[in-house]
């Protein structure tokens, strides 16, 4: 009996060239807030997201998880004070980061005497029907004030750059 040969799909490396998404240029820029929180995404693809978020002093959210996402935080600006479900894990200031693996519970505070700029930057292998959810299992939106969201004000004028 004569064994079959399988066949190999070959790609042209021009093909993957030519055919490539275009670059995402973007500028890591957001007004201070004297109250509240923003979030903004900066560039993104289907796997990939990077955002720039800002929380005024002593800004805070619940402890949650991202079930299906990777993701980091550097601090830019301020400090931030972050927690697992067994208490603090580390305080964090100017250039240093955190990586989450996806389903870590974590939360965060501003903790600084300015407003904390972080860079978070995730990425998902597949969407799931709920991005995060809270201790209870429950889907727990971004924007809530279950997450203690309170819209940001901005400092007139101010911005990280």
């Amino acid at each position: 009996m004569q064994a079959q040969a399988s066949s190999i799909e070959s790609t042209n490396i021009n093909d993957r060239v030519t055919n490539s998404p275009e670059p995402q240029v973007y500028q890591v820029r957001t007004q201070l807030l004297s109250k509240g929180r923003s979030d903004y995404v900066l560039a993104s693809t289907d796997l990939m997201s990077v955002r720039i978020k800002c929380y005024a002093q002593g800004g805070e959210n619940v402890l949650h998880s991202h079930p299906g996402e990777d993701h980091t935080f550097v601090v830019l600006a301020g400090k931030a004070r972050f927690f697992g479900k067994d208490g603090e894990v580390a305080e964090l200031s100017r250039n240093q980061g955190i990586l989450l693996p996806r389903g870590t519970y974590y939360k965060f505070q501003s903790c600084g005497d300015e407003p904390l700029v972080l860079l978070r930057v995730g990425a998902e292998k597949e969407k799931l029907p709920v991005s995060r959810i809270g201790v209870d299992g429950e889907s727990l939106p971004g924007k809530s004030k279950a997450n203690k969201h309170e819209d940001g004000v901005p400092i007139e004028g101010v911005f990280y750059e």
